[in-house]
């Protein structure tokens, strides 16, 4: 007997179950919500996250310059302005840098990326090259992770001050403005994502994305705690010093 097509509330429950697997229940994460973590470790999250937040606009430019429908693109493009910016306005890279200034990092070090590890620069890379070569409907969804992110920016707002009272509050407006924005991305992407794949092949190809993209979260995390818990860096066996490469295309 052939497995029939989930329903829409079947396909989106399946979406949703998927949240077992997102970052928020990584070690490194839940030991920064629970005040665990070392001032080294959160600068260090706060550093190389700063690399995905700079490569979401050039994925979310992809999806546009892959998107033959003009409706979707006036939507989509809301994702950049979030990030970049709109004439008048700072956008989350700009919230993102005043962040890693109240948690005691150089704003222009932030921006050289010279402290971001291979294995950040390379699970981000790959997302970003996925959304590029993948039809726009595809890399749309896989965007989905947004079904999970305002657990993930609350639990920061309600224990961060608590723990890490050296951090000044004024960071923390990232995730304020987060909590807003991903509720409205996540009703957009969820109406693409449940009207385009409507086959038991085409859901199970869009669980796998969404399961890549809870790869590329969990792998970036992978990485910090090597370097910052483990205090196994990037070729620690050799040298202590910083030598990865800093962003040559490849």
């Amino acid at each position: 007997m052939s497995q029939r097509a989930m329903t829409p509330a079947e396909f989106e429950q399946a979406l949703r179950a998927k949240g077992a697997c997102y970052h928020i229940h990584h070690p490194y994460h839940r030991a920064m919500y629970e005040g665990r973590a070392s001032r080294e470790q959160i600068q260090g999250w706060v550093a190389n996250r700063f690399y995905y937040q700079v490569c979401i606009p050039l994925k979310d430019a992809a999806i546009l310059a892959n998107c033959p429908d003009r409706d979707t693109r006036r939507d989509w493009i809301q994702r950049i302005q979030d990030h970049d910016g709109a004439p008048g306005e700072e956008g989350g890279i700009e919230a993102w840098l005043r962040l890693a200034e109240a948690v005691g990092l150089d704003r222009e070090q932030v921006l050289s990326q010279e402290l971001v590890l291979p294995g950040v620069r390379f699970a981000v890379d790959a997302y970003v090259n996925f959304a590029r070569r993948a039809s726009w409907q595809e890399a749309a969804s896989s965007s989905l992770t947004e079904l999970f992110a305002p657990q993930i920016h609350q639990s920061r707002l309600d224990s961060w001050p608590q723990h890490y009272p050296w951090i000044d509050p004024a960071g923390y407006d990232y995730f304020r403005k987060r909590l807003k924005e991903a509720r409205r991305d996540v009703e957009h992407g969820l109406r693409i994502t449940l009207d385009h794949y409507r086959t038991v092949e085409a859901q199970q190809r869009m669980l796998e994305i969404l399961q890549f993209k809870l790869d590329v979260l969990w792998s970036m995390l992978d990485a910090m705690s090597m370097a910052y818990e483990l205090e196994r860096p990037p070729y620690h066996t050799v040298t202590r010093e910083r030598v990865w490469h800093r962003g040559i295309a490849l």
